[in-house]
């Protein structure tokens, strides 16, 4: 029986990538809450730089509301605020959002849904970014419930910055410094 040759899955995030309006600025004029900016970088294994991934981020607006059917309170959701944003990894691996801290809601600390996609996954990664600097992390029941010496994988730490409040957030998708990642559901 003669085998077909392997292949990988991409590299084609370019593609899904729509231009003119910048997918990794989240925020308007007129967006309510604090603008921050999340920047790091998508490294695999050995520590080097993927140069080809996206990362979608998924989150509510600073009142710890998603604009989504599934949310009861969307009716109250920010109107100028897209709570989804794509950024591809080129020079070095790097990625950098401009969005807003989200609230927290029910108990839960501020966090941000992460999907990183990547030449060679067959299916997309999921994680979270929480922030180094929110009281609430102590009580949240999911960042809680993960190892901890693995939680501060999931946890964006501030970093100077000339503008806006700046987070840095790297993404290991494998290796000893591995993220910690979900089972999407």
């Amino acid at each position: 029986m003669k085998q077909s040759a392997s292949q990988t899955v991409g590299p084609y995030f370019r593609i899904g990538l729509i231009y003119g309006q910048p997918q990794n600025e989240l925020v308007q004029e007129k967006t309510s809450g604090e603008r921050i900016k999340i920047t790091g970088y998508v490294l695999d294994g050995d520590g080097q730089p993927i140069t080809d991934a996206m990362v979608e981020i998924w989150q509510p607006d600073a009142n710890g509301i998603y604009n989504h059917p599934s949310d009861p309170l969307q009716a109250q959701a920010d109107p100028h605020f897209r709570g989804f944003g794509r950024a591809e990894t080129r020079i070095e691996g790097r990625y950098e959002f401009k969005t807003i801290k989200p609230g927290g809601r029910d108990r839960q600390a501020p966090y941000i849904n992460v999907n990183v996609f990547s030449r060679g996954m067959l299916i997309h990664a999921l994680t979270r970014i929480y922030f180094a600097d929110e009281p609430a992390n102590e009580t949240d029941a999911v960042l809680n419930a993960i190892d901890g010496d693995r939680r501060h994988t999931l946890i964006a730490v501030p970093e100077q910055s000339s503008d806006l409040p700046t987070y840095r957030f790297d993404i290991h998708v494998q290796g000893n410094k591995e993220t910690v990642f979900f089972n999407p559901e």
